[in-house]
């Protein structure tokens, strides 16, 4: 397990360092929400799920979708780290011409749906869940969603039918950061008794850590196992997790680093993982 843990961790050290780079080229974008749901994406790409870069519509892959698209930067550093496409094309985020859009967009090698507008995601998931019953395919589906985003009602509906339909191949995961873009979610719309929600609309619901590796991999295993319902995993993350200065502060929620910034971020980043390999 510790070698497991270890070669997350430097995979997601290395997905916040091209976050903290392509926004910086973009000169716009999203970095508290793409940083705080680092964690959680490296656990799914570099170890949960099973998926093919050299054929990203291999029929038997796991399903990931993320429904808080505007967080789009981390799941593309994992793709462009996983080899679905190059490297090089992170300097092209959010710029004309280039494949990356600011919002996950299906045209990305590795992205299955594109997203943008918040609230659609589970239901989406949902989808690709149901079919894969019908197909007769053994994979999983996992929906990144936000906490600001589960105020909105569409989630619910989504979540009422999973639970009616009892789709266990579906796994949602919250990134409870505890910001959206107004402000703190318990003073905007407070969310709790969030897990007595989830619970009373049939989910079976896991409480972690989002940002220790072993507590995310203990989740994603104990929902495989869950049979005749679908789970969904509450993550208690940090908006901006990693770089000291974008720690749970609002705003970055949708600021991109200037170049001093960069650098600064950069340096801690580098400072973690050689802290990391002495471990």
């Amino acid at each position: 397990m510790k070698k497991r843990t270890k070669r997350i961790k430097s995979k997601a050290n290395a997905m916040r360092k091209a976050i903290i780079e392509m926004l910086f080229e973009a000169g716009s974008g999203h970095p508290g929400g793409s940083l705080s749901a680092t964690d959680i994406i490296a656990c799914l790409y570099f170890d949960v799920m099973k998926h093919n870069s050299k054929d990203p519509d291999w029929d038997q892959r796991d399903r990931f979708h993320l429904s808080k698209g505007h967080c789009c930067p981390a799941v593309y550093a994992a793709l462009g780290i996983s080899g679905y496409f190059s490297t090089h094309n992170f300097k092209k985020l959010r710029k004309l011409g280039g494949m990356l859009q600011g919002h996950s967009d299906r045209r990305v090698p590795g992205i299955e749906v594109s997203s943008g507008s918040l609230g659609q995601g589970l239901s989406v998931a949902l989808g690709m869940a149901l079919a894969g019953r019908l197909d007769n395919k053994d994979y999983r589906v996992y929906c990144l969603m936000g906490d600001g985003e589960i105020q909105e009602g569409n989630i619910w509906e989504a979540a009422m039918a999973a639970a009616n339909f009892r789709v266990d191949n579906l796994c949602g995961i919250i990134d409870f950061n505890g910001f959206q873009i107004d402000g703190r979610t318990e003073e905007i719309m407070d969310l709790e008794p969030l897990v007595n929600k989830w619970e009373s609309f049939g989910w079976h619901v896991i409480q972690c850590d989002g940002h220790n590796i072993e507590e995310l991999l203990y989740a994603f295993n104990q929902a495989k196992m869950i049979k005749m319902k679908p789970s969904v995993i509450i993550a208690r993350t940090v908006k901006g997790k990693g770089v000291s200065f974008m720690e749970h502060v609002v705003d970055f929620h949708g600021r991109a680093p200037v170049k001093k910034e960069k650098e600064i971020a950069l340096m801690e980043l580098k400072s973690i993982e050689e802290d990391e390999s002495k471990l």
